[in-house]
């Protein structure tokens, strides 16, 4: 039975979150058994093949959204809110999570930051019925202003800055918040304050649950591997192997092989000639 948003507040066990950006993959992670599916911006880095999220846009996000509801009706579903549709104000934020809800059955929306605005846009929207999942840490649509791609609060004021956003993304209604890239240390005094669960990736294991990206820990996403990924798998190696094998056997005329075709009765193929 899919959880609900008290389900998770009052879980005992740590709360397993995937990413999933379509059918296939939602179905495998709802059979899995996972507590909670993102369909994360960072579709934009490894199904859309951008170079970061700022360019995935609220129809991106809804048509993915849409995928992953059908492939997982069972399974709690959180949508990103891409760069752009909620930074502007609670007003846009609302209209971009309605749309959200509305067109892909979604039981959440995440954003990302702290910032007075954002806050804002999360007490509007959590006022209003709608869910919403915080982001501290590394936020990887404004990693630019960040410093890039980097571990965020190692000193003391970004430390701070991280602890006091989660803080307030709590007081502001998001049911819970994603830990990214800090130290683990520093997740385990957040996980503590906070009465809502923490989702941690690359945060320590204290964190209150855990989310990977699918591409990365199934291996589909090639490259070099992320200090705050596990591969769990080499399906990327498999997949390549498996297709070097189907052009090999076609070019050599194996396949498609007796097992594969279909058959007629020599009397109906006689009067064709």
């Amino acid at each position: 039975m899919k959880r609900s948003v008290p389900d998770l507040l009052q879980a005992a066990d740590p709360l397993v979150m995937v990413t999933a950006y379509d059918y296939p993959g939602a179905r495998h992670a709802e059979a899995a058994g996972v507590d909670l599916i993102l369909v994360g911006d960072s579709l934009g880095n490894v199904v859309l093949g951008y170079d970061s999220t700022a360019p995935v846009t609220l129809a991106d996000m809804i048509h993915h959204g849409r995928a992953v509801r059908r492939g997982a009706p069972g399974t709690f579903v959180v949508v990103d809110l891409p760069f752009g549709t909620y930074q502007t104000g609670a007003a846009d934020a609302m209209r971009s999570a309605v749309q959200v809800i509305q067109q892909t059955g979604a039981d959440a929306v995440k954003l990302e930051g702290a910032t007075p605005e954002i806050l804002e846009a999360v007490t509007v929207l959590t006022r209003n019925g709608i869910p919403v999942m915080g982001h501290v840490g590394l936020m990887p649509q404004t990693a630019t202003a960040q410093g890039g791609l980097k571990v965020q609060g190692r000193d003391e004021e970004g430390a701070r800055r991280t602890l006091d956003g989660a803080l307030a993304l709590q007081e502001a209604g998001a049911f819970s918040v994603v830990l990214e890239a800090i130290p683990a240390r520093l997740a385990r005094l957040i996980t503590e304050r906070l009465v809502v669960p923490t989702i941690g990736i690359g945060a320590g294991v204290h964190c209150r649950g855990q989310v990977l990206v699918y591409h990365d820990l199934l291996g589909l996403y090639e490259g070099d591997e992320k200090k705050l990924a596990k591969r769990y798998a080499e399906l990327g190696r498999t997949s390549r192997e498996a297709l070097s094998a189907y052009a090999r056997e076609v070019r050599a005329r194996e396949f498609p092989g007796k097992e594969h075709s279909f058959v007629m009765k020599d009397e109906v193929l006689g009067k064709l000639y």
